[in-house]
C-alpha cells in the first residue's frame, strides 16, 4: 500500500481566476498564431491546397480581418457554424457574412451555398483554411462555413469586412 501525501495549496477561487484569465490569453494567443501561421504553414502554402471552386479567395490581411470578426462573433454566440445549420438559416432569411474554407473536400460537401448566397443576395468569401476557421470560432473541430450575423458588440469589424467582401470580384 501506498500513502498520499496532503499538499496544501493556494485557495481554490484565486487559482480558478488565474486559469481562467490564462486560457483566455492563451485562446487569443492561438487564434492569432494559427490565422497568422496555420501551424507552420505560409499563406501561399494554403492557398496551394485551395479548391477550384473557391472564388472570390480572400487576401491574406482580409484574412486575418474575417478570422477576428469570426472570433469577436463567437465570443458574443452569434454565429453559425457547419454546412447543416448554415443552410437551414439562410433558408429561413438570416443575414450575414457567409465564410466558406476553400480546403474542404470533396466540394460537393458545400458547393451548393454560393448559389444559395447569390440568390438571397449575401455577401460571400472563401478563406483559404478550414482549420484557422475553426480556431478562430473557438473550436477544436475545423469547420468549412460560419455565417456571421451583425451584432453591435463588433459593429465596426463587422462593417469593415462586409464593405471589403461585398466589393471582392464575384466569380462568373
Amino acid at each position: 500500500m501506498t500513502k498520499s501525501k496532503k499538499v496544501k495549496s493556494a485557495p481554490v477561487d484565486e487559482v480558478e481566476a488565474e486559469v481562467k484569465v490564462e486560457a483566455e490569453d492563451e485562446v487569443e494567443v492561438k487564434v492569432e498564431a494559427d490565422a497568422e501561421a496555420s501551424h507552420g504553414r505560409s499563406y501561399q502554402e494554403l492557398i496551394a491546397n485551395v479548391n477550384a471552386i473557391a472564388q472570390p479567395l480572400a487576401t491574406r490581411k482580409l484574412s486575418k480581418r474575417i478570422y477576428k470578426c469570426v472570433k469577436k462573433a463567437s465570443r458574443v454566440k452569434n454565429i453559425r457554424r457547419g454546412v447543416k445549420e448554415v443552410q437551414k438559416f439562410l433558408r429561413k432569411g438570416e443575414k450575414g457574412i457567409v465564410i466558406l474554407a476553400g480546403d474542404t473536400l470533396p466540394i460537393e460537401v458545400y458547393c451548393h451555398l454560393p448559389v444559395m448566397c447569390e440568390d438571397r443576395r449575401l455577401p460571400y468569401a472563401y478563406v483559404p483554411s478550414k482549420v484557422d476557421l475553426g480556431a478562430a470560432a473557438g473550436s477544436k473541430r475545423p469547420t468549412c462555413v460560419i455565417l456571421i450575423k451583425p451584432h453591435e458588440d463588433y459593429q465596426e469589424a463587422y462593417d469593415e469586412c462586409l464593405e471589403e467582401v461585398t466589393n471582392m470580384p464575384k466569380p462568373l
